[in-house]
Formats: structure tokens, C-alpha cells, sequence
């Protein structure tokens, strides 16, 4: 796995172990804070992301 993907992948579930139930804008501040910077992740991607983590899932997959 690529490095910044690693990353990604392990921020996500940082933030999903932390946050999981939170509300959408909550979980969406925190990604937008505690993401790296990755070319091509979009803020309709991190939307998606909260989303899921606001209802309890981890998307990272870890």
C-alpha cells in the first residue's frame, strides 16, 4: 500500500474510533483537521466519509 494512502487509511480510522455516532458536521470538521493532504480527495469524498463514520461505520477497512 502506498504510504499517503496508509496514512489516510489509518486517519480514517482514528477518527471513525473517536467519532463513530457523532453528527455529520462534527466527524466532517475533525476529517478536514486531522486528514493529510492527499492529491485528489475531495471534500464530496470526506463528506461521504463522515457520513458513514456519523452512522457508526469505520470505511477505512481497518
Amino acid at each position: 500500500m502506498h504510504d499517503t494512502e496508509e496514512a489516510l487509511f489509518r486517519a480514517v480510522h482514528g477518527i471513525a474510533s473517536r467519532f463513530a455516532g457523532q453528527p455529520v458536521p462534527v466527524v466532517m470538521d475533525a476529517l478536514l483537521r486531522d486528514l493529510p493532504k492527499a492529491p485528489g480527495l475531495e471534500v464530496a469524498e470526506i463528506r461521504k466519509i463522515a457520513e458513514e463514520i456519523s452512522v457508526g461505520r469505520d470505511p477505512s477497512g481497518l
